[in-house]
């Protein structure tokens, strides 16, 4: 349900073809280190992300966030979104089985003639006849036939059901408000700063990211601007606060929104319809899990929308080391880090950088001076 309310707030009221849901890489830092790593209960942990939409939105509303944002200059934006194909891609390719770890070379091909790898390897031949045919919807018919073959294959496990009842909220709705009225101690510390500080963090710059990258595969953006940048942006701030309430780590734009802008979406109907399909998905869960337990037969889609959204290197200026230098760490920092923001962030410190040493410091935004201090405090002081 709340999946369903955001994503219609982003349609009727930004009018973007982006739905918003939990971020992947905020549920592992969320799980795996606040709950897990530092032994935080996860009612205070929500209540972390509570008070980080929060903040959100006042910054949100004192248009900070959009000043941010426009401030960024064009060949970091074309950067980011680059950086984020590859880095779906490399999702991708790794769900699939294409690659995978290894202790020496960190990454190595994978066996190929494994039948889940061999199944992606299928969808990833499919969906791009589908797309070199120009199909609308290319990427969808790719997932679905890929889906059928490998239950024909016997790779992927026939649903037991099609339809169920939906999951009840009660365990977790109200948590994030009340138990940091209950346990005081466990929330008001100066841990919880640092958790709450990282959530802003991680959610700012994955959202700016995001929010350019399909800005610029759709071609909204003018001027260097994103037209209604606010109201995108508070759009996200009350999917987070209204997520905490309701039971879920930070909620974001998600980058396979760039799916549907691929398959032709420009308008906030786009997220409307996505919206529409998160409500009638409560009742389809047994359905939907064979995308949970066999994560390859969503490869296929990410990894064609890395090839749409890596089209964005064609427009950075590469033979000007002052952009191309900051875009590259930008792009190859993204897969290498497996984050978003560590890419965006290693990236704004080289840019003030290079235009200070070419003596073109007065051409850059006093914004990206100011974070470039944000981002070099939290290197040496709260990255981990």
């Amino acid at each position: 349900m709340k999946l369903f309310q955001q994503s219609l707030i982003m349609g009727l009221w930004a009018k973007y073809p982006i739905a918003l849901a939990p971020g992947m890489g905020l549920n592992a830092f969320f799980a795996y280190t606040v709950v897990i790593g530092m032994g935080i209960p996860w009612q205070a942990a929500l209540a972390g992300v509570l008070v980080s939409g929060v903040i959100f939105f006042i910054l949100t509303i004192t248009k900070v966030r959009e000043t941010i944002i426009n401030a960024i200059p064009l060949q970091l934006k074309l950067a980011a979104g680059a950086g984020i194909g590859f880095f779906i891609a490399f999702i991708g390719m790794k769900n699939a089985g294409i690659i995978e770890a290894d202790e020496v070379t960190f990454v190595r091909l994978g066996e190929l003639t494994a039948p889940p790898t061999l199944l992606a390897i299928f969808g990833l031949v499919i969906t791009t006849l589908f797309m070199i045919r120009g199909f609308k919807g290319g990427i969808f018919y790719g997932l679905i036939l890929t889906a059928l073959a490998g239950m024909v294959a016997g790779i992927v496990s026939v649903p037991s059901a099609i339809v169920s009842s939906v999951p009840s909220i009660a365990p977790t709705f109200g948590e994030a408000i009340t138990y940091p009225l209950s346990h005081p101690e466990e929330f008001f510390t100066a841990q919880m700063l640092v958790v709450i500080f990282t959530f802003l963090f991680v959610d700012f710059f994955d959202t700016a990211g995001t929010l350019m990258a399909v800005a610029n595969q759709a071609g909204f953006l003018k001027n260097n601007k994103l037209p209604r940048a606010n109201r995108a942006l508070a759009s996200d701030s009350i999917a987070t606060i209204a997520g905490a309430v309701l039971g879920t780590s930070t909620t974001t734009s998600y980058i396979e929104s760039s799916a549907g802008v691929a398959a032709g979406g420009r308008t906030g109907f786009t997220s409307m319809v996505v919206a529409g399909l998160f409500l009638v998905s409560l009742f389809f869960s047994p359905l939907l899990e064979i995308f949970l337990e066999h994560p390859g037969l969503t490869s296929p889609a990410l990894i064609i929308v890395g090839v749409l959204m890596a089209s964005a290197l064609a427009s950075i200026e590469w033979n000007k080391l002052e952009f191309a230098i900051p875009a590259f760490i930008t792009i190859i920092a993204m897969p290498l880090t497996f984050s978003i923001a560590t890419g965006i962030a290693l990236g704004f410190i080289l840019y003030p950088l290079t235009k200070i040493f070419k003596g073109e410091y007065k051409d850059v935004h006093p914004m990206m001076y100011v974070l470039f201090f944000v981002f070099l405090a939290y290197f040496i002081w709260l990255a981990e």
